[in-house]
């Protein structure tokens, strides 16, 4: 788990002071070693962390001579070992006992091609030295971040956007799709957009080849079709619960892979406490278990401490409660910020970067929970989708933040263009293999608002304090074999019913029974006292009203009435307006 950054020049060398940059924004993903690599028209930059070879031969960027090639390399390939049995038979020898190493012999071995055989997490930049040709990779899920600017003949990566703005040179208007994507799904901007007209960024399951003279060659490598197989016609409920605990324990156990401790980031939620109970189940003893807290606001709980404690109590983890003063969340608004790369309005971000730097003190990774709710059907949403004759209405109608119609009382005349996000979702319906509503609803959060909300929120606040995050339930072969199950297996009871009654064998009933939570923080859903001031001083400083993305009318509203502007998520309409905006000025645009 790293920061990758580099730059490709299409007329003259590399500049490596740009890439220096670059590293210094990246630094916090990896605090423990940095290097650069610069080669005629291309530069590599990486920062490291260390938690697989910590020698300094898994080093980065890592450069075979004899093969030909250069690497930088995020994330982790849980299966490399045996990728590297398999290497060896064909005569590679190794000099680390890395997964960056075994990621380059792949790539020599197999070409491009090598992804399908990666088990993991990743994004990649391959530099083939003779050619001159830059190959980049990001895995299935979209775990991994990987963005892009270009400008006056230069192509730059790197791990997070804020490091391209400190190249330079970057294009910093708005976007008024990715505007429009962000006011509406969630602050979800899909991909290859962002919130800036200057900067892209790599779907998932993608590979870009970038020739020396600038030509380019995208290609997709793997893709999720959701729904019922023929092969499955057979199979029952208890087949399906028994795969379902399974796969779910090999994902929990290929993610145990690594030199340095481990913990889980334990909620109390049927998510993570399944983490807990299967690594329990595989003897593991002593589990560093971690959950974090803040104050009830307005009648919200802002912690779940009871049922992370039955949890922890019952497979006997070492458990940290960390509960958090309102004043220290206050104070942790403007790095929580400025750890995100793009503006992403879900308050738990505050939560998951005042848990990461609590976390970091004790362990160098953790699993996470995230994904089961998409891949399960855990979310309101879903049973609502069932026999629907115009999903893409109806997922508007319960998933939107705003409508169009909203959308013209929200943004200037300037920022308002047609209804893009209306127009995205209704033809990724129209395009999606799936004919049952609730399966191609499943497909779109998984491969869509999943990658670009919480996967990547908690990729950049775990980040942000040199902390890896493995989410178990983002296994590409466990979400292959989710796709399979039925939906109405998935959205029984209030959702995510073959996951609960799979977990019956290993939880206590009291989580699996217990009502949906959150990672809430209530102070950032209904504002009051200084975090309103905080948000009146962002919307009133001058950058705001001179930049006018919104209409005056529509943020005096929202100051008036914050408790009586949530969206249908339960989140505030004033802090997303207060959030993009904050995020603007936090990074000089």
């Amino acid at each position: 788990m790293c920061g990758i950054c580099g730059e490709i020049s299409f007329g003259g060398p590399a500049d490596p002071a740009a890439v220096r940059a670059m590293m210094g924004v990246l630094s916090p993903r990896g605090p423990d070693a940095s290097g650069l690599f610069a080669q005629g028209a291309v530069a590599f930059g990486h920062c490291r962390l260390k938690i697989i070879d910590l020698s300094e031969a898994g080093q980065q960027p890592m450069v075979d001579p004899e093969l030909g090639l250069a690497v930088v390399f995020n994330g982790c390939i849980y299966n490399y070992p045996a990728l590297r049995e398999e290497l060896t038979a064909k005569g590679y020898r190794f000099f680390s006992t890395s997964d960056t190493e075994v990621l380059l012999k792949a790539y020599h071995a197999w070409g491009a091609a090598c992804v399908e055989r990666l088990l993991g997490m990743f994004a990649f930049a391959v530099l083939e030295r003779d050619g001159g040709r830059v190959v980049f990779g990001r895995d299935r899920l979209g775990i991994k971040p990987l963005y892009f600017a270009e400008t006056k003949g230069r192509l730059r990566f790197a791990s997070s956007l804020p490091a391209l703005l400190a190249a330079g040179d970057v294009d910093t208007a708005i976007d008024p799709v990715g505007l429009h994507n962000y006011m509406s799904l969630h602050a979800v901007v899909p991909a290859p957009r962002t919130i800036l007209k200057g900067v892209t960024k790599l779907p998932p399951a993608t590979l870009l080849t970038v020739e020396p003279d600038g030509r380019r060659r995208e290609s997709t490598y793997w893709t999720l079709d959701v729904g019922p197989r023929p092969e499955d016609a057979g199979v029952g409920e208890a087949e399906w619960r028994e795969r379902v605990l399974d796969m779910l324990a090999l994902a929990v156990e290929r993610r145990r892979i690594a030199d340095v401790p481990t913990g889980v980031l334990l909620s109390g939620g049927l998510d993570s406490s399944l983490l807990v109970a299967l690594l329990a189940r595989k003897g593991q003893r002593g589990l560093k278990t971690f959950a974090v807290g803040f104050d009830a606001v307005n009648g919200v709980e802002g912690d779940e401490f009871k049922y992370s404690d039955l949890v922890a109590r019952e497979f006997e983890t070492d458990h940290l409660k960390i509960a958090v003063d309102p004043a220290r969340t206050l104070e942790m608004l403007p790095a929580t910020i400025a750890a995100m790369s793009e503006p992403q309005m879900s308050h738990d971000a505050v939560a998951f970067r005042l848990l990461s730097e609590e976390v970091a003190k004790h362990v160098k990774v953790v699993q996470s929970g995230q994904g089961a709710d998409e891949i399960f059907g855990g979310y309101h949403w879903y049973p609502k989708m069932a026999g629907s004759t115009d999903p893409a209405a109806d997922y508007a109608r319960v998933y939107f933040d705003r409508d169009h119609a909203e959308m013209r009382e929200t943004l200037a005349p300037d920022y308002l263009g047609a209804d893009d996000s209306g127009d995205f979702v209704r033809d990724y319906y129209a395009r999606a293999a799936a004919k049952d509503p609730i399966d191609a609803t499943l497909q779109l959060d998984t491969q869509v608002m999943l990658v670009d909300d919480p996967v990547k929120r908690v990729d950049n606040m775990t980040m942000a304090c040199g902390l890896e995050a493995r989410v178990p339930f983002l296994d590409h072969e466990l979400v292959e074999l989710a796709a399979r199950v039925p939906a109405a297996l998935k959205v029984r009871d209030g959702g995510k019913y073959i996951l609960k009654e799979a977990a019956r064998t290993v939880l206590p009933a009291a989580v699996i029974d217990r009502p949906k939570g959150y990672f809430p923080v209530p102070a950032l859903k209904h504002i009051r006292g200084p975090y309103m001031d905080f948000v009146r001083d962002v919307l009133d400083r001058p950058q705001a009203r001179e930049r006018g993305l919104f209409n005056r009318t529509y943020v005096d509203h929202l100051l008036a009435d914050p408790d009586g502007t949530l969206t249908p998520k339960g989140h505030s309409k004033l802090w997303q307006v207060a959030l993009l905006e904050s995020w603007l000025q936090t990074h000089g645009i």
